[in-house]
């Protein structure tokens, strides 16, 4: 790719003013972006297979959302919604509650980032059940923040060195098919699983002690692993059975990603709570918990809320969103698009032998890289993805064990672009070898 003074210019300003916490897969900078394309400050082309780790289901600049933003921008930026109220939070409120699963009576709150909506369904479901412990699953990911470090289970590098946690964070067992023993079938891992589940509110916690249970639909940072419905369901049916809050983390999988507005639709299970964020607002900072009124509501005023929560850009943004999903029928593009994505990845399966597992829901795609059997192979990845990230495709890795692929285009990606990305992508798989 071509570059300049002024890109070497820029990240020896990177180097030098930003902590090197931050992690960039690509050393490119972003001039202009529209749809699933970015252009950078030499012109190069870039073919987003990134989506801002799943913020960008509607894609970069939709032009309905930038009208939305830019009509906003023109009447107020931020009067504080404790402060002084503004019908955008509550149109996006009523809006939520209509889109979610379940025809119960809801209730909204907005906020700021993904890690803030888990901290506050975990507060609220506190409050409602007066218990304390929180449960969530191994492979899963929640955030960066104190709290949601505890509930994530992938030590290097969201928690080395950065405790102590809050307490009272259980870790259940979550189904992983592909690393299942070879001496069951599908069907009896996960009978194994849920009763391994049942097993450790014996052996760990006592359900009179939890306040929640936190799932992923699909576990994102996991390596975007899809459990079989009838565990979901077990675990649903378990909270239910003895008055835990069942939350169902939609952060990544919301608005769309999965082939249904909501993943948790797939495993016809209505939650309790459930978080939004990413792409609900298009990129712009905004999440939200929704859940049933009578655990909602149990909070007391001035208990709830924050300085910039549903800014009423973001809030615009995102009513924006909620209409392009239907208007442009993104649940079904979904499916297109993990359809090609999947079949993409399949011929490689015949070229190269460290192919392990491909799964996807919806859109929401991986490919599992191994070496000698099913040994993660994390090298691969990272010549694949290095490779990519330096050719005019931006692409991740994922899993506990970084030997996975993920995929996250956003779903307006047009068959120009995917076809783009998929050539640079064959030469990314070359390098693997």
């Amino acid at each position: 790719m071509l570059t300049t003074n002024l890109t070497d210019e820029l990240n020896d300003k990177r180097q030098k003013y930003v902590v090197k916490g931050v992690s960039n897969g690509c050393t490119a900078i972003a001039k202009e972006a529209k749809g699933a394309t970015i252009i950078d400050v030499e012109g190069n082309e870039w073919i987003d297979f990134a989506a801002a780790i799943g913020t960008l289901n509607v894609g970069h600049s939709h032009p309905k959302v930038v009208s939305a933003v830019q009509a906003q921008v023109e009447k107020f930026l931020h009067p504080g919604f404790n402060v002084i109220m503004y019908d955008s939070y509550m149109k996006l409120a009523e809006k939520l509650v209509e889109i979610t699963p379940g025809t119960h009576e809801k209730q909204v709150i907005l906020l700021n980032s993904g890690a803030e909506a888990v901290e506050n369904a975990v507060k609220i479901a506190r409050k409602y059940t007066g218990k304390q412990a929180v449960v969530a699953f191994t492979n899963g990911y929640h955030g960066r923040t104190n709290l949601t470090m505890g509930m994530t289970s992938k030590v290097k590098p969201y928690k080395l060195g950065f405790g102590p946690f809050a307490p009272e964070i259980y870790k259940a067992p979550f189904p992983y098919t592909y690393r299942k023993p070879d001496s069951l079938t599908d069907e009896e891992y996960v009978d194994y699983i849920i009763e391994q589940f049942h097993d450790f509110f014996i052996s760990t916690i006592a359900p009179e002690m939890v306040a929640c249970v936190v799932m992923e639909p699909v576990q994102g940072e996991g390596g975007f692993i899809v459990p079989p419905k009838k565990f979901v369901q077990a675990v649903a049916k378990f909270c239910q059975d003895n008055d835990i809050v069942f939350v169902a983390d939609e952060i990544q999988t919301g608005f769309s990603r999965t082939g249904t507005v909501f993943a948790i639709e797939q495993f016809d299970v209505v939650p309790d709570l459930m978080t939004v964020s990413k792409s609900m607002a298009a990129g712009l900072p905004l999440s939200g918990v929704v859940g049933r009124k009578e655990i909602m509501e149990v909070s007391d005023v001035g208990e709830l809320g924050g300085t910039y929560s549903g800014s009423p850009v973001a809030c615009e943004a995102a009513l924006a969103v909620i209409d392009i999903v239907e208007e442009e029928n993104l649940n079904s593009k979904a499916e297109a698009i993990g359809q090609k994505i999947e079949a993409k990845l399949e011929t490689y399966r015949t070229q190269y032998d460290f192919i392990g597992d491909i799964r996807r829901l919806g859109a929401m795609v991986a490919v599992e890289l191994v070496k000698d059997g099913k040994v993660p192979n994390k090298e691969a990845v990272g010549r694949i993805t290095k490779y990519a990230n330096e050719n005019g495709l931006l692409l991740l890795s994922a899993g506990i064990k970084g030997n996975v692929i993920r995929f996250l285009t956003p779903l307006v990606i047009t068959d120009q672009e995917l076809e783009k990305g998929f050539a640079i992508l064959d030469k990314a798989f070359a390098e693997g070898v």
